[in-house]
């Protein structure tokens, strides 16, 4: 028999209800080590803290006790008890057995919440040897166990106690006259779902309470370890919210450059929504709150902390990098106005001279945000970004320009300056001390800019075509994985060009120094030092041209960046197509034919379109978020990967369109005439 026959339907599995989450811990949790362990707290401490963001809750008190259980107890409202009439549970009981359960979907529970999945407290529950609540709500208290994620009773103290399946919530008594709602849990993890050695750390348990306590200025959060014996009590409480938290995170001993700068604002963003049946909704209205702290000192390490709903994005996201373009762009705008400052041919200085010495806090309470993993470390939620941009750029160019302030204004640029000069001595000195004559060991150019990451799992070069479109790029790319090259002109035709020439030629030699692979027969892919190289040229026929002579360089000395799928060519729009109007709407097109389809597409729903229709000339009238919307975000870019699936044939065209002999190219273009459409060129 054939593995095709021996595989049928009894081989398909399905996970129900909470199986799915004891067989993939991982998957729901982030990880089975410590962190795993870790981030269980996190899921139960974070609902409570809901309840103090919505105004429910002054008080969250966390026990860690000596059998290993962890307990939260609030005084919020407790989560309902009622029935829930499609199930027929109760709500205690829906929302811990039940995965994509909870108040958290868009109703009127929560306007805004770090829960969104509904699966945080029911993954604690399936990971948990024993699972205790006691909810006090509607003059009642309700107690309720489970064992594994099923209900059950258990007749003493501890996971180690018999148990039996017993469904239901029930009422163990009245609340007393004065007795506060609230919600109680303690769990006891099953240490056979992680790893040997995982264990709860408690210091991470402090630093999460002392975080949220920042954030929620009206809620107090109280620590009690009991693992020692004695119960020793920590409590958290911190009125001035972020300020006090930029005080906390400045390096110790560090002289502050300037007080602690309060931004705050709301900004409205669009995005696409799925309605209460699923239905996909496009530009559904978004309402952010942001909170920003932030001052410089004299010392040069730097710290960005960037939460959403509370949830600390230990990655960052799109609200840290509409934080930091806007303080590159304030900054800039600020030293350019003050005399003195930069010296004539100076460079501006860029993010890394910004935020050197700088402690800052970004926060934003949005509802329904979007994130990378369920972990949560990387907020995704693309419209935020503009809107803390424009707040954070707002407060600044005020604060620089505000005659009290002022004076402590122009020493943070100074520093920043100072700070750029220092950078780009240190960088030449390095240049001068690494270069060698051989064209693979040299050291970088010195136009390349470069990515932070030193992996190529994510990693992207941008070959750019000219100086202005550099600019744009400049600003619009994500630093920790996005590099940009800029290349000067049209190179070499390597196909008609020997290899002396080849390797004399500047712009070539800094794409090969760039890669770090070495050329033509010594190329080894494993050295390449990005993941993708895609080719970023203007929407025009010298754009074209120049991708087509970068494509011959890959096919013909580093031909295995394309065989490997590795090469990219990015695709500009041509035009901007927006309408009049309160509520606006823009498209990019990429030809004539598409641009004239989309205004009449617009004109036929009654909307009037902006006339004449701009047209981009080249990448660098493009500003950059119409360059990172359209070119470079990787969730919304177009781009073609260029392959080699044929390469006899491959070469033959190469040979012909860039080869040396002219007769036969005229013949193929001549013959190839009537295929051009004369209505789409490019003129």
């Amino acid at each position: 028999m054939t593995a095709e026959t021996l595989y049928g339907a009894d081989d398909l599995t399905h996970l129900e209800g909470l199986e799915a989450v004891r067989k993939r811990p991982g998957m729901y949790i982030g990880s089975t080590d410590s962190r795993g362990i870790n981030h269980l707290f996190t899921e139960i401490v974070d609902n409570s803290t809901d309840e103090g963001v919505a105004g429910h809750a002054t008080k969250v008190v966390v026990t860690l006790h000596a059998d290993g259980s962890v307990q939260v107890d609030d005084d919020g409202r407790g989560i309902p008890t009622g029935v829930h009439a499609k199930s027929g549970l109760s709500g205690v009981e829906l929302v811990l057995t039940r995965l994509h359960a909870g108040g958290k979907f868009g109703g009127s529970g929560y306007k805004t919440s770090g829960g969104l999945h509904g699966v945080g407290a029911s993954a604690v529950n399936a990971l948990s040897l024993r699972f205790d609540i006691t909810v006090k709500r509607d003059g009642k208290v309700h107690e309720m166990s489970f064992a594994h994620g099923v209900p059950a009773e258990f007749d003493g103290p501890g996971p180690k106690a018999k148990f039996t399946p017993s469904p239901g919530l029930k009422v163990v008594r009245k609340m007393k006259r004065g007795e506060k709602t609230g919600c109680s849990i303690r769990y006891w993890h099953d240490a056979r779902y992680f790893e040997n050695g995982a264990v709860l750390d408690h210091e991470l348990v402090r630093q999460k309470l002392r975080n949220t306590a920042f954030l929620v200025p009206g809620v107090s959060y109280i620590l009690r370890d009991a693992t020692e014996g004695a119960i020793a009590e920590e409590k958290f409480e911190f009125p001035n919210g972020l300020m006090d938290m930029v005080e906390f995170l400045a390096p110790d001993g560090e002289k502050a450059v300037s007080g602690t700068l309060m931004i705050t604002g709301e900004g409205t963003y669009l995005e696409n929504a799925a309605d209460e049946n699923g239905v996909m909704r496009s530009k559904v209205e978004r309402r952010a709150e942001v909170e920003v702290a932030l001052r410089w000192g004299t010392g040069y390490e730097r710290t960005v902390e960037c939460f959403t709903n509370t949830i600390r994005n230990v990655h960052g996201g799109t609200h840290r990098k509409g934080f930091e373009r806007a303080m590159v762009k304030s900054i800039q705008d600020a030293i350019s106005r003050t005399r003195g400052l930069l010296k004539p041919k100076e460079d501006m200085p860029v993010l890394d001279d910004v935020l050197e010495g700088m402690t800052a806090v970004v926060h934003v309470r949005i509802p329904e945000p979007q994130f990378t993993s369920q972990t949560k470390d990387e907020l995704s939620t693309a419209g935020i970004t503009k809107v803390l941009q424009g707040i954070v750029d707002k407060h600044v160019k005020a604060w620089a320009e505000d005659r009290k302030t002022k004076s402590e204004a122009k020493i943070v640029l100074q520093k920043v300056v100072d700070a750029a000069r220092v950078r780009l001595t240190q960088k030449q000195q390095k240049d001068a001390a690494r270069r060698k004559t051989a064209l693979e060991g040299a050291a970088m150019p010195p136009k390349l800019v470069d990515c932070r990451t030193t992996g190529i799992s994510r990693s992207e070069l941008f070959l750019v075509e000219g100086d202005s479109a550099l600019g744009s790029a400049r600003m619009a790319r994500v630093s920790e994985y996005q590099a940009l090259l800029p290349l000067r002109g049209k190179i070499l035709n390597v196909q008609k060009a020997s290899l002396a020439d080849t390797l004399r030629n500047a712009e070539i030699a800094a794409i090969v120094q760039v890669l770090g692979a070495g050329s033509g027969r010594t190329f080894e892919l494993s050295q390449m030092r990005y993941g993708r190289v895609i080719l970023m040229a203007d929407a025009d026929v010298d754009g074209s041209h120049i991708r087509t002579l970068l494509i011959t360089l890959f096919a013909r000395y580093m031909r295995p960046v394309i065989e490997d799928g590795r090469l990219f060519a990015a695709m500009p729009p041509l035009h901007k197509v927006t309408t009049r109007g309160r509520n606006p709407e823009t498209k990019f097109t990429f030809t004539q034919r598409e641009m004239e389809a989309t205004i009449a597409a617009f004109e036929k729903q009654g909307k009037q379109v902006v006339t004449p229709v701009p047209r981009f000339k080249g990448l660098g009238e493009m500003d950059a978020d119409e360059l990172w919307d359209t070119t470079m975000n990787p969730a919304s870019r177009s781009v073609r990967r260029i392959t080699l699936d044929d390469a006899a044939a491959a070469e033959e065209a190469l040979e012909l369109l860039m080869g040396e002999k002219v007769e036969p190219r005229r013949n193929w273009l001549v013959a190839s005439s009537a295929r051009v459409d004369q209505a789409a060129i490019d003129i």
